[in-house]
């Protein structure tokens, strides 16, 4: 292949994030799993050994929401600035997808407006729930609104689900909730009739959709399962579901890729890595995975690697075309 490389799915953890967790007891938000070391320099060198020319970084769960009102608007605009500072030292190899204290909508749109009017970010990271309440519900609309109002690229990371009462079966609930999560997220939007009033939504879901390519076909027969959601039925549910982009991290892989690329529509598939939590190695596993798979459509691998994304993000597009690409 010989086009660009863009990783959407590469978050960072600053320093004082880390304390801020680590003092509220969250440094392990995700059971089972240690939030890892990072620096710019990691997520440079990782990106320099394989190839990839630049990366849209993203803070993941559980954002700021778990903190009181005023400490998560202080701490994303903390976040955000940081994001900002990181872009303008490395321009050509960041982007940033700034953080909302959600579900404050007040202060979300507030942030939303700062994070890309002064800011200049590159996108808006979302999480699929906030302390249970997702986002279809219609407390979000007007930060949905906004966002398509905008045509803003908006990065949609699972969380853990609300209740505490799932079995675990001592496993990290990262394994199979986060790709529930992005399920139950996408089926509200779904039936909220939101990606049907918000066209606009240049949505970015993580890890393929979770498990919405192989559901898909279910969620649009949900009238026929239960005639009383009829009327909430969208004209196309599956048209809608080919509106969204989805990232191959963690996802490329012979069961999940035939399932993706059924529904997807072509040009809505991005590279994602999820560095740091997952390690260069996987990365770069994920990667060779994905090369095999698309052996016989280099032309579509050339646009899962960054030409999408480079539609998306077009500041990052000469940068990631010029640097060397991903080897098999």
């Amino acid at each position: 292949m010989t086009g660009p490389v863009i990783d959407v799915h590469h978050h960072v953890v600053p320093g004082f994030y880390r304390a801020v967790l680590e003092s509220a007891g969250l440094l392990r938000p995700i059971p089972g799993v240690a939030y890892p070391d990072w620096s710019p320099a990691t997520s440079l060198a990782m990106m320099d050994g394989l190839g990839i020319g630049a990366a849209v970084v993203s803070i993941t769960e559980p954002g700021v929401h778990f903190a009181d009102a005023d400490l998560a608007r202080r701490l994303a605009r903390q976040l955000n600035e940081y994001l900002a500072g990181l872009v303008a030292d490395t321009p050509t190899r960041f982007g940033a997808f700034a953080v909302l204290p959600l579900p404050d909508i007040d202060a979300a749109l507030d942030e939303l407006a700062y994070a890309l009017d002064v800011l200049r970010l590159d996108g808006i990271g979302l999480l699929t729930n906030y302390r249970g309440e997702y986002l279809g519900d219609p407390a979000f609309e007007p930060v949905l609104a906004e966002l398509d109002r905008r045509q803003v690229p908006t990065f949609l990371h699972p969380a853990r689900p609300a209740g505490r009462d799932q079995p675990t079966f001592d496993l990290p609930a990262s394994v199979y909730e986060f790709p529930f999560d992005t399920t139950r997220t996408i089926a509200n939007l779904l039936y909220a009739g939101a990606l049907d009033r918000y066209p606009g939504l240049r949505l970015i879901v993580a890890h393929a959709g979770g498990t919405v390519p192989f559901l898909a076909g279910r969620l649009a027969d949900a009238s026929v399962i239960s005639p009383a959601v009829a009327h909430r039925l969208p004209a196309d549910p599956v048209g809608a579901l080919q509106r969204l982009y989805f990232d191959t991290a963690l996802s490329a892989n012979p069961y999940t890729l035939p399932s993706l690329h059924a529904l997807a529509d072509p040009g809505r598939v991005v590279f994602g890595t999820d560095f740091p939590f997952m390690p260069a190695e996987h990365a770069g596993q994920n990667w060779t995975r994905l090369c095999r798979f698309h052996a016989a459509t280099p032309h579509l691998l050339d646009r899962i690697a960054g030409g999408n994304a480079g539609g998306l993000f077009p500041r990052l597009l000469p940068q990631a075309t010029a640097h060397p690409v991903v080897s098999r």
